[in-house]
């Protein structure tokens, strides 16, 4: 079987009780459930959480949390692939038959169900690829950036990428952090980095990408919602 694995943790300070809290009538981490379940390549939904009410809030809406996150790894620091980690190892040992993985984002209302077919049908056709995942193009040449220094002057991020014209250079993409998919073997091998030469992208449009760390970012994630929903309803 083929898993989505939603990480959950109820630690969010900036946005508290972020996975929760209600967007455009639904609790958040909502979306990404009934995203990934209306996907034909996903059998089931995990989500890995350290909080009871996240846990029964998830369970209303389909998906399974077959056990309880620890606290060790529900900290401010842990990153995403221990957690896919342990929530795979914890499934194997309790006799779970799984062959890929999907890691969807509990924040990333934004995502479609499309996205997610079309990210696991490019790693079903792409040879010695490790991960797919969604990312999104920089709009202005990251070579051109500049740094702030410690009296207030500036400088250049890079020397000479300074002196080059925007055109000349060539673009940079950044995670979109919604969806990585990857064999449950290649997650459990730690040698096997997501942003690797053997990853892929699946270059979003930016109004499709929006990170959610600040109320103004919920605010604008709204927005960008309540218009895709328009629009696809004409």
């Amino acid at each position: 079987m083929n898993v989505a694995i939603i990480p959950a943790r109820g630690g969010s300070k900036r946005i508290p009780k972020k996975n929760i809290k209600p967007f455009c009538g639904k609790p958040m981490v909502a979306h990404a459930i009934e995203n990934a379940l209306a996907s034909p390549y996903v059998d089931k939904v995990v989500v890995s959480t350290d909080d009871e009410s996240i846990a029964n809030v998830a369970r209303d809406y389909g998906a399974e949390v077959p056990f309880m996150r620890p606290v060790e790894l529900a900290d401010d620091y842990t990153g995403t692939s221990p957690v896919v980690r342990h929530a795979l190892s914890t499934l194997l040992e309790k006799g779970w038959d799984i062959n890929y993985c999907a890691c969807v984002y509990a924040t990333s209302p934004l995502l479609t169900t499309s996205l997610i077919n079309s990210c696991y049908e490019m790693l079903m056709n792409a040879d010695n690829t490790d991960y797919v995942f969604t990312a999104a193009r920089f709009s202005f040449p990251i070579q051109r950036a500049i740094l702030q220094t410690e009296n207030g002057g500036v400088k250049p991020f890079d020397e000479f990428g300074i002196t080059q014209r925007s055109q000349d250079l060539p673009p940079a993409f950044h995670d979109a952090g919604q969806l990585y998919w990857g064999h449950h073997k290649t997650w459990l091998d730690t040698t096997k980095r997501i942003f690797g030469a053997n990853s892929k992208m699946v270059v979003m449009p930016d109004h499709l990408v929006q990170d959610i760390d600040t109320p103004e970012d919920w605010v604008r994630a709204e927005l960008l919602y309540k218009l895709l929903q328009s629009e696809s309803v004409k």
